[in-house]
Parts: C-alpha cells; structure tokens; sequence
C-alpha cells in the first residue's frame, strides 16, 4: 500500500484549496518494486492521474543517498503530490541501491554511480511494462549524473536536469548524449554551490539539444515554493509543450480528496545538505 497521506474528511474547505508545500492533489499511487539485472529489489512509488491514463511520465533520479538524497526528496514528494492531478503526469520515485526512505530500504549498497546503471534500467523497464508513455528522466543532482550516464535508453524521450553538478558525469557522457539526440533540459539555479549558469552553458555545449536555463535567485536544493513551482512549471512545459502554464495554485476539484501531509522534506534535504557541505568528503 502507498505511503502518501490518506483523506480525513476534516476541516474540508468550502471553496478552491490553495496548493501549499504539503497538499497532497488526488492520483492512484501503488508501491511499486524494481528488479535489477544484478538480482536486486529496489523499492518505489508509481503515482497516477485519478481517472484517466497519464500522457508523459517523469521517472525520477534522486540526490546523492550518502547524503541524505532519497525517494521523498522535497521537489520529487511534490511532482508526484501534484502532477497527476495538474498535468495528467505518471511519476515513479524510487530508491537507487542502498537507499532508505519510509517506502523501505531498496537492496544492495551505494557504487558512486557506477552499478546503479541497473537501476536506471530497472526504472525505465518498468515504466515500459507499465505501458507509461513518452517517458522522461528527471535527475537531480547526482541524479543527473546517472541519467547523463546511464540514461541513453531508445525508450526514454529525453531527460530534464536540475542543478546538474557534472563530478561524475564527464565530457564522453555528454557527447554519448549528443549522439543520442534526444531534448537535455538542464536547470540551473543562479546560487548552486557547484555549477552556475554561465559555466553550465560552456560545458552543456557540446550537446547540441541541451537548453541551459538558468534560475535567477535559486539554490542547489530549490528550497521554497516558488523554486518548486518553477521547476514543475518548466518539467511540465518541455514534457508537454503548449500546456498552460503556469501550473494552478488552488486546486478546484473535489477538496475532500486533496489532503495534507504530515511533513515537508525541505528542512531535512538542507539539513544533510548543509553536513555534507562540511564534512570534507567529496560529493
């Protein structure tokens, strides 16, 4: 059964319910298992529009798990809270190896980027045999290194990076990705402690479908509301150009299906951010 927050049918709002950090928008939302061509299990979440099928489906790539990247990463909790219900979006979280969260503990151990090749794989299979459409990557942070790395699937449409840090992934992977010619959506906040737009340009030219957007005034984590609403506002733009932006910040459906959350990962992201920012360990 799914971890996300059931209705309680308490203090419904009489009118539209604004769509704040911890709204939780209708969707069918399944715990789902990986399987890796190595013979691991790898756990997740698939959540779905309500009512009717999805029309793309972002399959998600979480930060560093050494330090504290995992499923319920803030920006990920709120596409899969959110998404179905705005844009007709699937959207699969799950933990790579080694990695914890609520949902459970996902088997093997954490390889720096390298074996988690399988749970790319195994992310995009199972979105195939789920019959998801038009799949697209979302990696953040050392998410984005696996997708650079691992993500040149014929089956994946193409891929949306935020606050790529490019430690792991090198220049062979980007023109791996220019030879694979498929759209790279890179987002780049103005404040990333590791790679800021200009430098992010120069480096993304070598894919010649790369589009590097910079983000005035964000940070690595994309803490707050407006972060968050401009990196669902431009997932949802390049996975379904022409769709009305920006996305709607009530939800006017049947409020006694949107709930609340008990708790916003944003302050717990910083936290282990900001350790592994001194702790001298490379990230």
């Amino acid at each position: 059964m799914s971890t996300a927050p059931e209705p309680t049918g308490a203090d419904v709002p009489a009118g539209p319910t604004p769509i704040r950090s911890l709204t939780v928008l209708p969707a069918r939302r399944e715990d789902v298992e990986l399987h890796t061509a190595d013979g691991l299990t790898l756990v997740g979440e698939l959540a779905l529009p309500a009512d009717r099928d999805p029309v793309a489906t972002l399959v998600t790539l979480h930060p560093l798990p050494t330090h504290g990247g995992y499923m319920d990463s803030h920006v990920y909790r709120k596409a899969a809270w959110r998404l179905p219900a705005l844009a007709d979006l699937a959207v699969l979280r799950f933990n790579t190896r080694g990695t914890s969260s609520p949902r459970g503990t996902s088997e093997g151990s954490f390889d720096g980027g390298e074996a988690e090749r399988y749970d790319v794989a195994a992310a995009i299979e199972l979105a195939e045999f789920h019959d998801l459409p038009h799949p697209w990557l979302v990696g953040w942070s050392f998410g984005t290194e696996l997708a650079l790395k691992h993500g040149t699937d014929p089956a994946v449409e193409g891929a949306i990076l935020l606050s790529p840090p490019l430690h792991r992934a090198t220049d062979e992977d980007l023109d791996r990705w220019d030879a694979f010619g498929k759209p790279l959506v890179v987002l780049v906040p103005e404040l990333d402690d590791y790679l800021r737009p200009d430098e992010a340009r120069r480096r993304f030219a070598r894919v010649r479908d790369a589009e590097v957007i910079g983000v005035d005034g964000a940070k690595h984590l994309w803490v707050g509301e407006s972060s968050v609403r401009r990196v669902l506002d431009e997932i949802v733009g390049h996975v379904r150009p022409g769709f009305p932006l920006p996305l709607p910040t009530e939800w006017s459906g049947d409020a006694t299906a949107a709930v609340t959350a008990d708790r916003d990962t944003a302050d717990s992201d910083q936290a282990s951010y900001d350790a592994s920012r001194s702790d001298g360990i490379d990230d």
